[in-house]
């Protein structure tokens, strides 16, 4: 369906590119032309995989935390010397299941100054260098089946992704008249590396969450790339704040993702889900 050139000599910047979702993008991204910049926290890591996909094409990694504005504003200079981006995936995260009267200001704030306020600043930091330079640009962000309606034991991320979704579809209209295009994904489950086994740590919960799937089955990463390779793409220029759901058909049995974990979760399995550095009563 793709081909090689699709994204060829588009400069596209991953949020939280090192791993999981972000990672398989890249690779999708570099397997059809872009040059690809991914950022996170661990540099490390960045680097593991800058090095790994190399062979694919021109990646560069840039350590940054996205919650920290100035870091946002500085990345972002350091790319643009060369030349200006052309799309940014607001793709960081962070999410863990939790009874929210258990958690402390910190872990909201750790879950909505990576998903909301990070996706902020990057979009911010490309969009007002896009509108001083006339140079159009594509923004996408990853957001959650649950943003519209929200979702028991997830709240710190329901809160951010929805601002997220409101973010998108607010300056979809504002900058989309000079060339600017804001959309969004809502993938249901995919099983990623660390992420997914902290979201379902038991195997029987996973079971849960396939019995709600029309389909039976998990997303894979690999078709989340092909979505956002086609959405950040020319071939997509009409498509302009928009949300597009791929989660099987699951929104569609119920909203609320882990809401019914309430029904199936013990007094000692919450007490073992509790985030790190969260005491018995949500204080830090």
């Amino acid at each position: 369906m793709f081909r090689p050139d699709l994204l060829k000599k588009k400069r596209i910047l991953i949020t939280g590119g090192g791993t999981g979702l972000g990672k398989g993008m890249a690779t999708r991204f570099l397997e059809l032309g872009a040059t690809v910049y991914i950022c996170g926290r661990r540099e490390e890591v960045l680097q593991q995989t800058a090095a790994e996909l190399s062979a694919r094409g021109s990646i560069h990694a840039v350590p940054c935390d996205v919650r920290n504005q100035g870091a946002v504003e500085t990345m972002i200079d350091s790319i643009f010397a060369d030349s200006p981006l052309d799309v940014l995936v607001n793709n960081a995260a962070g999410n863990f299941i939790a009874r929210t009267e258990e958690l402390s200001p910190r872990a909201f704030e750790s879950v909505i100054g990576i998903v909301l306020m990070g996706t902020l600043y990057a979009t911010m930091a490309c969009g007002r260098r896009w509108l001083n330079a006339k140079h159009s640009g594509t923004v996408l962000s990853i957001s959650a089946t649950y943003a519209p309606v929200g979702s028991a034991y997830v709240v710190p991320s329901a809160v951010s992704k929805a601002g997220v979704e409101a973010l998108t579809r607010s300056l979809a209209v504002e900058w989309g008249n000079r060339g600017i295009r804001m959309n969004a994904i809502a993938p249901g489950p995919i099983p990623t590396q660390g992420a997914f086994s902290r979201v379902l740590p038991r195997p029987e919960l996973q079971t849960l969450a396939l019995d709600r799937n029309p389909l039976h089955r998990f997303g894979t990463v690999e078709e989340l790339a092909n979505l956002a390779a086609f959405l950040v793409s020319d071939g997509s220029s009409y498509i302009n704040g928009e949300v597009i759901r791929m989660d099987g058909g699951e929104f569609l049995q119920g909203a609320g993702e882990f809401s019914n974990l309430g029904r199936v979760l013990t007094e000692e399995d919450w007490q073992s889900m509790k985030p790190r550095n969260q005491g018995p009563h949500g204080k830090n």
